[in-house]
């Protein structure tokens, strides 16, 4: 199956229909366009995200199953809740979107490179700017110590990624996502070990696309 292209100028063309998404690599739609606010917001009304690496085209992914948190589902384990309990950290909302980009970005110890390049560090930021996107602080000492980001449509938060520069920082962050009035539904894209222990789940892709509605995601 050819993989469609979307042309840098164009914002306008429908991505294509989710279940001509690759099998292989697994829930890859479409490559090419912009990360201009019109296309990434259309692609988040779909539940379609970008993904790439340095010198590829943009990749946008509608992957199935669908990996989501359920906020009322959230697991919070015996270590995190006596972590809570403490309240180590000053916890904040939007007050430094891009410092969280940036150390999200940052490359992880034993890892080189990141896929949060500078491209999309200012794409997203635009979306903050615009009202669509959030983050989540933890801070200590003054210190931004931990944090998640992501967009914001309705109410699904489309997490991107996490960081944390101390114990259980990003997920104390991400608990305060699960908590928060306007966020009944935490996208996570795709499974892995750390969220499954935070009560993440995986569904079908058309059971996610159903919650956009419910949620409003796709209204907003």
């Amino acid at each position: 199956m050819t993989l469609p292209m979307i042309a840098p100028w164009d914002d306008t063309t429908p991505f294509p229909p989710d279940d001509a998404a690759l099998y292989a690599p697994a829930g890859l739609l479409a490559a090419g366009g912009s990360l201009r606010p019109t296309r990434l917001l259309a692609a988040y009304r779909r539940g379609i995200f970008p993904w790439y690496s340095e010198g590829d085209p943009i990749l946008w992914w509608t992957p199935d199953p669908r990996c989501v948190i359920f906020p009322e589902r959230l697991h919070i384990s015996r270590r995190l809740r006596r972590r809570l309990r403490q309240q180590p950290f000053a916890i904040t909302r939007d007050t430094a979107f891009t410092e969280v980009v940036a150390a999200c970005a940052a490359p992880r110890p034993g890892e080189i490179g990141t896929w949060i390049l500078p491209e999309m560090i200012d794409a997203y930021v635009r979306l903050f700017e615009l009202g669509h996107a959030t983050s989540f602080e933890c801070w200590q000492d003054e210190e931004l110590v931990g944090g998640v980001y992501g967009a914001h449509l309705g109410h699904v938060f489309f997490g991107e990624s996490m960081f944390s520069r101390r114990a259980d920082a990003s997920k104390v962050a991400l608990a305060e996502a699960a908590g928060a009035a306007d966020i009944a539904l935490i996208d996570c894209q795709l499974n892995n070990a750390h969220l499954e222990r935070m009560g993440a789940e995986e569904i079908p892709r058309q059971r996610f696309v159903e919650l956009l509605a419910t949620h409003g995601a796709n209204q907003a």
